[in-house]
C-alpha cells in the first residue's frame, strides 16, 4: 500500500539521537495507531530491536533512521507527519495523523465507510459543542444507515430535529445512494441530555 508520511529531518535526527542512546545496534523506529479508525484513536512511535520486527511491517529507509510501519495501521497513517520543534523545555515531537480516527475514503469505498468518515468529519464536530456524538450501528442490506447517539443527545428532546434536519439531510444529500437513516438509541436514557 502506498502511503504518504512525511518524517521531517529534525524529526529524524532526533529520533536518530534517542535510538543512539538506548546502546543497541541495529534499532529502528516502530509506528502504530492505537484503537484505529475510532474516536480514540492515538499515534504512537515505539523503539524496536533488532529480532521484534514483523513480517508484514512496511519497512522505510530514511536518511538517519529506519521505520517500521505496522501493516494494520497504514491506511490510518496515510498523510501523517512528524516533526521536532525544539522549545526551552528541550522540545517536542508532535505527530499529525489527519486520518488515524478514520482512513480517508473516497466514492470507490464501502458505504458504510462513507458514512462513518462523514458522522466523524462532518456531523460530530456539530454535535460535540452539545456534548454528544453519533456513530453507524450498522449499514441495512437495503442501504438504510441505522445510527446510534451517545453522550448529550442520547435522551435529548431535540433529537429528532437534529436527526432529520441535520444527520439524515446530510447523508442523504452526499451519499445518494443511501436509501433511509434510523435511529437506535433508547432515549428514555436522559443523565446526559443537552436538552430534557
Amino acid at each position: 500500500m502506498d502511503i504518504q508520511l512525511n518524517i521531517t529531518e529534525s524529526a529524524q535526527e532526533y529520533l536518530a539521537g534517542l535510538l543512539a542512546k538506548q546502546g543497541t545496534d541495529g534499532m529502528s523506529v516502530r509506528m502504530f495507531v492505537t484503537q484505529p479508525g475510532t474516536k480514540y484513536a492515538e499515534t504512537c512511535l515505539a523503539y524496536c530491536r533488532p529480532g521484534e520486527e514483523k513480517d508484514n511491517d512496511e519497512r522505510i529507509e530514511l536518511t538517519h533512521i529506519k521505520v517500521l510501519l505496522e501493516k494494520n495501521s497504514l491506511p490510518y497513517l496515510d498523510e501523517a507527519e512528524v516533526d521536532y520543534a525544539q522549545d526551552r523545555m528541550g522540545g517536542q515531537l508532535p505527530i499529525k495523523a489527519p486520518n488515524a480516527k478514520m482512513p480517508k475514503v473516497n466514492k470507490d469505498s464501502p458505504l458504510s465507510e462513507q458514512v462513518s468518515y462523514l458522522l466523524l468529519t462532518e456531523i460530530n464536530p456539530g454535535l460535540a459543542s452539545h456534548g454528544g456524538d453519533v456513530s453507524l450501528a450498522e449499514l441495512t442490506e437495503d442501504k438504510v444507515a441505522v445510527l446510534k447517539f451517545g453522550g448529550g443527545c442520547q435522551g435529548c428532546s431535540a433529537v429528532d430535529i437534529t436527526l432529520k434536519d441535520g444527520v439524515e439531510k446530510t447523508l442523504l444529500e452526499r451519499l445518494p445512494e443511501l436509501k433511509g437513516v434510523r435511529d437506535v438509541t433508547d432515549h428514555t436514557v436522559t443523565e446526559n441530555a443537552y436538552f430534557q
